[in-house]
């Protein structure tokens, strides 16, 4: 049996503003085609479809498209929802979807109320155990924050979480291919950029040991970067299929291939994709900056000058190119610049900085508890979407 791993698509992620449906696109459909070409049985894909829970008619477009296109170079696609997507609106279409083979978890259920799938392809059995994006307040409760040590809740939401994997994973036949599909941090995973910050927070993650050595293969998404977590059982996160932002510059995107067969270990391939617009940033004088700018390709480019701030400057550098998305001063050119302005900071790094400045003392029960909110926000988000 073969399967293809694909995750966090992240479709309405814009650059700067610049819509990259064109790009979704492209690489979503080289997806398929790997699919098609490599005879994937089953379509394996790990949340965060979309990357937000009120997606334009564009993103709709997209998302449905490649499923139906994945539907259409696989048997089956077996989908869970991360945490960028709206687990209602994924409900609302699985009635759809199911009639294309395009098996949707939005949430957590028990094994025999649509927590695991079992197929069959080609004579084999499959046995799909589907774990979709569980959110701190789903596990740990306000008055638990307040009320006992961040280690402890961190642990409380640990436990629980490894609880509900070895339900799901309870029965595993010896004679059928036992994979899990996942959207969640693991510990020991490396962030790649673009995460939602309060969801990558490392106390709140699962061990490897979470994960029965019987599986073939557990497919995870959430984070951006490809890799593999040392496990008794292959656990691989295979990436977003595109660069997201510039924090993911060095990052190779991929999908995985794998090759099951009952009471067989897996084979796992890398196959790297290459529709994809890389993300670059050149940095230097605006002289130098013109000399390298137009053999970069089609990348998009954030620019870092090494020049003293001045009226039209970043008209000049976009001139150069349709491709500069961002452009900035990366160092002090005169006697008393302007300072550049701040970076972008997530709210959780904004409301430390407004504890350090209120001088509290202990303020890790502060920060559990806004964590706990911001969650909620989130979840609020979705469920008015």
């Amino acid at each position: 049996m073969r399967l293809l791993h694909t995750a966090d698509w992240h479709v309405g992620k814009a650059i700067r503003g610049r819509s990259r449906g064109d790009e979704h696109r492209a690489v979503l459909a080289e997806i398929a085609g790997i699919a098609r070409a490599g005879a994937v049985d089953v379509a394996l894909v790990a949340g965060d479809l979309y990357d937000g829970a009120t997606p334009s008619a564009e993103a709709d477009d997209i998302v449905y498209r490649a499923l139906l296109d994945l539907a259409g170079a696989a048997q089956h696609v077996v989908v869970v929802a991360g945490n960028h997507d709206n687990p209602n609106r994924l409900a609302a279409v699985r009635p759809l979807l199911e009639l294309t083979n395009v098996h949707v978890a939005p949430r957590v259920a028990r094994p025999d109320e649509g927590g695991v799938v079992e197929l069959e392809c080609r004579g084999e059995r499959l046995r799909a155990v589907l774990l979709p994006f569980v959110s701190q307040r789903g596990i740990v409760r306000a008055e638990d924050l307040m009320a006992v040590d961040a280690s402890e809740h961190a642990q409380k939401f640990a436990d629980r979480l490894v609880q509900v994997i070895g339900r799901l994973c309870d029965d595993m036949p010896p004679d059928a291919v036992t994979v899990l599909v996942g959207h969640a941090m693991v510990h020991g995973g490396v962030l790649g950029g673009g995460e939602r910050s309060a969801h990558t927070i490392f106390d709140y993650s699962i061990p490897t040991t979470a994960f029965p050595s019987g599986l073939h293969y557990v497919a995870l998404g959430h984070l951006h970067r490809t890799q593999e977590l040392p496990a008794a059982c292959p656990v691989h996160y295979c990436g977003s299929p595109l660069q997201l932002d510039f924090g993911e510059e060095v990052d190779s995107k991929s999908v995985k291939v794998i090759e099951a067969k009952a009471g067989r270990p897996a084979r796992v391939e890398e196959v790297a994709l290459s529709t994809g617009r890389k993300l670059l940033t050149l940095r230097g004088s605006l002289e130098a900056v013109a000399d390298r700018i137009g053999r970069q390709g089609d990348a998009h480019l954030r620019i870092e000058l090494d020049e003293r701030p001045r009226h039209g400057l970043a008209d000049e550098v976009r001139e150069l190119s349709s491709n500069v998305v961002d452009v900035r001063i990366a160092g002090d050119a005169g006697p008393t610049p302007p300072p550049p302005p701040p970076p972008e900071k997530d709210p959780l790094s904004l409301f430390e900085e407004y504890l350090q400045y209120r001088k509290e003392g202990d303020t890790d029960p502060l920060k559990a508890l806004f964590e706990e909110l911001l969650e909620s926000e989130y979840e609020t988000e979705a469920d008015r979407a």
